[in-house]
């Protein structure tokens, strides 16, 4: 798998981010902020931005909604790479587990993706995500609503799955 360099990310950092969930082919399955909305996300302790760094370059971003949240759990809001199909998304889910279940006391990471995404499923899926069911009409895009197909990772599953690593679990 490539390795990442996950960091929090800074306002510096929007222009890279607006970009990149711009990039054809995102408009269907990615969603879009102006910088006024995700000046004010990254500036609300309830949301992380994660910036992925490939050799120094920016690679990949992602939001997460609810970071260290009473409840425990938390949302992976959006995520994107700049090169899709290269492994950069499945570094960078990776980082995000670390950081999450490190970082934090979150019992579960969730999402919702569009059922017909189907590369997307299969990265969630090889860092440990598992499909739960599908939320009817769950997403307002482009005017419409959409289903989404539900994902979670527990604290355990993470834990199990860094222990089959040989990696320390937090």
């Amino acid at each position: 798998m490539v390795a990442l360099e996950l960091r929090r990310a800074a306002p510096a950092d929007l222009p890279f981010i607006r970009e990149t969930e711009r990039l054809p082919g995102y408009e269907s399955v990615v969603g879009r902020w102006d910088e006024a909305l995700h000046r004010e996300r990254l500036a609300d302790p309830h949301y992380a931005y994660f910036v992925g760094f490939d050799h120094g370059d920016p690679a990949g971003f992602a939001i997460l909604r609810d970071w260290a949240s009473a409840e425990r759990v938390t949302l992976l809001k959006r995520v994107a790479v700049t090169r899709p199909g290269a492994g950069l998304g499945r570094a960078l889910l990776a980082g995000l587990l670390d950081r999450v279940f490190g970082e934090t006391e979150a019992w579960r990471l969730w999402l919702g993706v569009f059922p017909e995404n189907l590369r997307a499923q299969r990265a969630y899926a090889a860092v440990g995500f598992r499909p739960e069911g599908v939320a009817r009409g769950s997403a307002f895009f482009h005017g419409r609503f959409h289903d989404e197909l539900v994902m979670a990772i527990l604290r355990p599953e993470w834990q199990a799955r860094q222990q089959s690593k040989g990696a320390r679990p937090w």
